[in-house]
């Protein structure tokens, strides 16, 4: 027997396995996305009640979104510091915003977090399910002491 011949009856047998484990066990059900990225904070100085406090290199605003199309089943933000920044760093008047803009960059709904006036090491923000009106994107903001710091997003397409 040829390599052709060989390789064509050994596709032709894989297809008809497939064939026959998805008529037994069912098609494969809907398909769920989901989606992880970081953004580095950077060094940045901010004061509180008259103390200033720096926060070093090494900390990253992390944001992952989950679901499958428009429906988003979970979406959370954190701040997670690595290396010195997880030992000196603490976040005091923070707070993690979610957004949701259009394909054409149009900001539609945002969900301002409350914010913390206690110093935490790694704050974080978990929010109820939705189903998004328009594809576009989901992000995350964070802010510390009223300003924007870091910014993560993850772009929602058919």
């Amino acid at each position: 027997m040829s390599v052709q011949k060989f390789v064509r009856r050994m596709v032709t047998a894989g297809t008809a396995a497939v064939a026959g484990v998805v008529l037994v066990l069912g098609a494969p059900g809907p398909v769920h996305a989901s989606a992880t990225g970081s953004t580095a904070l950077g060094t940045f100085d901010y004061d509180l009640r008259g103390a200033g406090i720096r926060v070093p290199v090494g900390c990253f605003l992390t944001h992952t979104v989950e679901g499958s199309g428009k429906r988003i089943t979970s979406q959370f933000a954190g701040v997670d510091c690595a290396g010195l920044a997880a030992t000196f760093s603490k976040f005091c008047n923070w707070r993690i915003d979610f957004s949701c803009a259009d394909t054409d960059n149009r900001t539609y709904r945002t969900s301002r977090g409350a914010t913390h006036a206690e110093c935490d090491g790694s704050p974080m923000r978990h929010v109820a399910p939705q189903t998004l009106p328009a594809y576009g994107k989901a992000c995350a903001k964070f802010h510390v002491n009223g300003k924007l710091r870091a910014v993560q997003c993850h772009y929602i397409t058919k």
